[in-house]
């Protein structure tokens, strides 16, 4: 019997795959045979070698501003033939940065705009493959989020652009869904994750009384890219530890 989560074969494209979750789901699908690209920010992935939450053994690395929109347009002809497309990229801006134009504009053109930019470049490619594309928001998207209103808005457009691409591409053979992760420590959450008061009011709120990992998460991604799940589009799997349920 044929393993449904063997990628063997498949050219797996994870953007945001330097580090954190990204690079937990570019991990699993490496584990799993595929050859997997990741692209991030910096350089070179030798500018990553301090970062506890990188791990490139076996990726082959791409440099990409998602925010420069001619290179996400270039991409496709830079990496190749995508089977799956995993868009894990996003910022925030703490302090009350995202109240103000520069903030809101930086982090809505990552956290959005970019998804589309780069969902728009893939399209012929993953159309011809009978591709799938899986887009990483956050539980963010389903609940008020006080102090950044620009992570918040982006990441409900980003669930919601799942459900609108997930039936505009059905016709094209492309199955477009999202994960929305909880509490997961990352760079991104440690003005959560490390603050002590911060961490314990978080973990009070989690009904499984701990924060997730990368590998949960990739979990999720493995599920949503493999045959188990071939009749599911636009669709967003909350993966939380219950955080949203109350």
């Amino acid at each position: 019997m044929t393993d449904p989560l063997d990628f063997t074969g498949k050219h797996v494209l994870v953007i945001g795959g330097s580090g954190g979750i990204g690079n937990g789901i570019a991990q699993s699908f490496r584990a799993r045979g595929a050859s997997v690209t990741v692209t991030g920010t910096r350089p070179d992935a030798g500018d990553y070698l301090e970062a506890e939450d990188s791990d490139f053994t076996g990726l082959t690395y791409v440099h990409l501003d998602v925010t420069k929109r001619e290179a996400a347009a270039a991409l496709p002809d830079l990496v190749g033939a995508v089977d799956v497309l995993i868009q894990c990229q996003g910022i925030v801006r703490y302090g009350r940065q995202e109240f103000e134009r520069e903030g809101w504009d930086e982090v809505v053109d990552v956290n959005l705009n970019s998804v589309m930019d780069l969902a728009r470049a893939f399209h012929n490619g993953l159309a011809e493959r009978d591709g799938s594309m899986t887009v990483v928001s956050s539980v963010a998207a389903f609940n008020a989020t006080k102090g950044n209103p620009a992570y918040g808005a982006s990441k409900a457009g980003a669930a919601s652009l799942v459900k609108t691409l997930g039936e505009a591409w059905a016709k094209d053979g492309i199955r477009v869904n999202g994960i929305a992760p909880g509490f997961v420590p990352t760079k991104m959450t440690t003005v959560t994750t490390e603050h002590p008061e911060r961490s314990a009011g978080a973990l009070a709120m989690i009904p499984m009384r701990r924060f997730g990992t990368p590998e949960e998460m990739a979990g999720a991604a493995l599920f949503l890219a493999s045959p188990l799940s071939s009749y599911m589009t636009g669709q967003t799997l909350v993966v939380d530890g219950g955080l949203t349920l109350s």
